[in-house]
Formats: structure tokens, sequence, C-alpha cells
């Protein structure tokens, strides 16, 4: 790196097994400012038009991401240094962070979120943007926006109902209370929690989905989240289309062959 650039605030590497790890580095909290936010939103689209086969997001051993810079919402400077920056300003952060979760959860592959240390408010909403969470025992969930007097801005008030149901959602969000691993587990927030390095753990997730086949597993993401924006009917009708467009796809020449030639889960997909 030379002098003149700026350290990334999200690293990223392809393993050997073809998954791709997002890593967020920024500081001891990983704490998501909008210079972080629009890098992950970059790399997020970049993978995308890359057909991934599984992307691990984590912040690291310590701490998945603790929120949103707070101090960006304020005005720093002047006669009064901790008045609230005004609307505009405001707007802009949130929508750093729509951009950034919905790019996130917009990938065409299984995304795990391992989580080690604190997920808090905007942490916590970027797991939620993910398909699946493992986290440490040493992991914390959390919205704590309303002991701030505000409310989430990255999906907590949305992803959260629709993964917990709206009560324990309200339940989170009204008091801002955290939640250890165990307790995230019982209430479907979080999919696994494994001693050690939660990041070794979605790895072997992500690994069990990268072998599968690519093009299909993109278009049943697809017909899933789609299907859950709307009614059940419309849900329907987009799994059948999806169906249909999943025959004309390499995976289903390879898949149904294999069945016909071999028996039942002997294909291998490329």
């Amino acid at each position: 790196m030379s002098d003149t650039e700026a350290p990334q605030l999200v690293q990223h590497e392809r393993t050997n097994e073809g998954v791709d790890v997002l890593t967020l580095a920024h500081g001891k909290v990983n704490a998501l400012c909008v210079a972080l936010l629009d890098e992950l939103h970059d790399r997020a689209v970049t993978l995308a038009a890359q057909q991934p086969r599984g992307v691990v997001v984590t912040g690291g051993p310590r701490v998945f991401a603790a929120g949103a810079d707070i101090t960006e919402f304020a005005e720093r400077g002047g006669a009064e240094p901790f008045q609230l920056s005004d609307p505009g300003r405001v707007a802009e952060i949130g929508g750093a962070f729509l951009r950034a979760l919905n790019a996130v959860a917009a990938l065409p592959c299984p995304t795990i979120a391992a989580v080690n240390g604190f997920a808090l408010g905007g942490g916590c909403e970027l797991a939620l943007a993910c398909d699946f969470r493992v986290a440490s025992t040493t992991a914390t969930f959390g919205q704590p926006e309303i002991l701030l007097g505000i409310i989430p801005g990255g999906g907590g008030t949305q992803r959260l109902a629709r993964l917990v149901g709206p009560a324990r959602a309200k339940d989170l969000v009204f008091s801002g209370r955290m939640v250890v691993a165990e307790e995230a587990r019982t209430m479907g927030l979080v999919d696994d929690v494994v001693d050690g390095d939660a990041t070794v753990a979605a790895m072997e997730v992500a690994v069990r989905y990268a072998r599968g086949p690519r093009e299909a597993t993109a278009l049943a993401k697809q017909a899933i989240d789609g299907g859950l924006e709307g009614r059940l009917e419309e849900g329907l009708h987009l799994e059948q289309r999806l169906f249909v467009s999943a025959f004309g796809m390499r995976d289903a020449d390879v898949g149904v062959a294999s069945f016909l030639e071999h028996g039942p889960g002997t294909a291998t997909f490329d």
C-alpha cells in the first residue's frame, strides 16, 4: 500500500474452496462509518457480478461490528460540537446503510455472518442481511438505538421481525437490551453457536453450499426472498417462473443427466 492509498475498511479474499470472505477492518469495534458502508456496497456489487458460490461476512475474531459510527450524526465543531446533524445528513447516512446491506442481501449465493463478540445496532442489522448467522459463545446481539432516543435504520425493524417474529423484535427494539448467543439461538436470531472462532464454523457451512449447483441455488434464494416480499399467490407464481428458468440452465443439464444415468445425489457441479 502506498503512502497516499487509504487502508481497506472491508478486506476481501477468496479461499481455495471458492468461498469469498469479507472482513470488516475498522478499528477496535468495526464502527460502521459511511466510508466502510460504501466500500461494503462496492464489494458486494462486484462479487454479485462474479456469480460467487458462497460468502462469509466477519469482523474478525474479537468483534463483528458494534454499530454505526455515532460521531457521524453530530455536527462536531463550532459552539455546539454535540449538536445533531441536519436531517439531510442523517438521510445520507441512512441511505448508505440501506444500499450496503441491501447489496449484501442481494448476493446471489448463500451468505453467512460469522459473529464473534458484539453485533449491535448496525452490526446486528448487517448479520440480519445475511442468509445465516453462526455465532461464537462470546457473541452478543442487540438493537440499542432506542437508548439513544432513535430507532434502527438499517433493517432492524424489518428483517428482525421477519426472522424472529414481531413480538420478539419489538422486545429487542423497544428495550434496547442485549442478548447472548444462546438466547439469540433460542429466539431464531442465530442458526448455530460454536466454541472458538465463529468464522471457522461459518466457512464449513459456506463450503457445503458452495459444492452445490451455483445457478440453481441463486434461483432458489431469489424465489424464497422474493416470495417473502408479497402475498403467497405472488410468491407461487414467482416460484413457477424461476422453476421453468432453471431447466434452461447448465445445472439442470448436469443434474438431470446424472440422475438418469447414476441415480440421485451423484451430480458434481462446476
